[in-house]
């Protein structure tokens, strides 16, 4: 009886594994106006840039996407089908979305046929103060954040003389990945003045910006036979990545099956 408890035990283990979700988490800068702080130098409107962030679209366009997620709001779908429509339609259209949402998510549905793009961002809770680790007095630990944060912007700004594909190879690999959670959140736990907790109550609103994304993303009406693109800032990616970790409901594909 032990033995047949096994089995049927591995039996459903298999099952609910073949049920999951494909998802391709991506990992990207972003390719037009932002307000982060740290931007990388990119050139939307360059010749050379389009064709090489085409060439990217290509790779992924592989996975045979069902659906794509870009970080917009979930209340702007309406907005996002209609324009990538109309990006369809005309090849001279002017998208109402620049930067990688029309660069690399449009060109992708375009290439593998994908018929749903939906917005997963949330910026109610967007808004924190993640240089507050410079402007703090009196805190406790007074030399950790400093000597992180100058050895990552230092690791950053190696990132100038690479290609697209080289910074985006970069930006998925999963050590930058996790020195990016550390970057913008983890590290304000290291922040505070003698029993508060300033740094990780500002950690937290990012944490909880991240934690709501995910939750946009579980509110998209998927089938089993569905394969899910998320194509995020790079933090956001991270996160994710987390997430789907842990999830009875996605599996996740590796990137660089991909990306190579």
């Amino acid at each position: 009886m032990k033995r047949i408890s096994v089995i049927c035990g591995f039996l459903m283990s298999m099952w609910l594994s073949a049920q999951k979700i494909e998802v391709l988490n991506f990992a990207t800068f972003h390719m037009g106006e932002t307000p982060d702080a740290a931007k990388v130098s990119f050139d939307p409107k360059s010749e050379k840039s389009q064709k090489e962030v085409l060439e990217i679209a290509k790779l992924l366009a592989e996975f045979k996407p069902t659906v794509i997620c870009v970080e917009l709001l979930p209340a702007e779908n309406e907005k996002i089908r209609n324009d990538y429509q109309n990006f369809l339609k005309n090849k001279n259209f002017k998208t109402a979305y620049e930067g990688e949402v029309s660069l690399l998510a449009y060109q992708i549905a375009k290439i593998a046929n994908v018929k749903k793009i939906y917005g997963i961002d949330e910026q109610e809770t967007g808004q924190y103060n993640y240089r507050l680790g410079e402007q703090l007095k009196d805190q406790v630990d007074k030399i950790t954040y400093k000597r992180f944060i100058t050895t990552f912007i230092e690791g950053f700004g190696k990132h100038e003389n690479l290609s697209v594909k080289e910074k985006l190879i970069d930006y998925n690999k999963e050590s930058t990945l996790q020195e990016l959670i550390t970057a913008n959140a983890d590290i304000l736990t290291y922040v505070s003045t003698a029993n508060n907790f300033e740094g990780a109550d500002e950690a937290a609103k990012y944490y909880r910006r991240n934690l709501r994304m995910y939750s946009n993303l579980n509110q998209i009406p998927l089938s089993e036979n569905d394969k899910v693109l998320i194509i995020s800032g790079a933090t956001h990616a991270a996160f994710f990545s987390e997430f789907l970790k842990r999830s009875p409901k996605y599996q996740t594909v590796d990137v660089f099956k991909y990306l190579k």
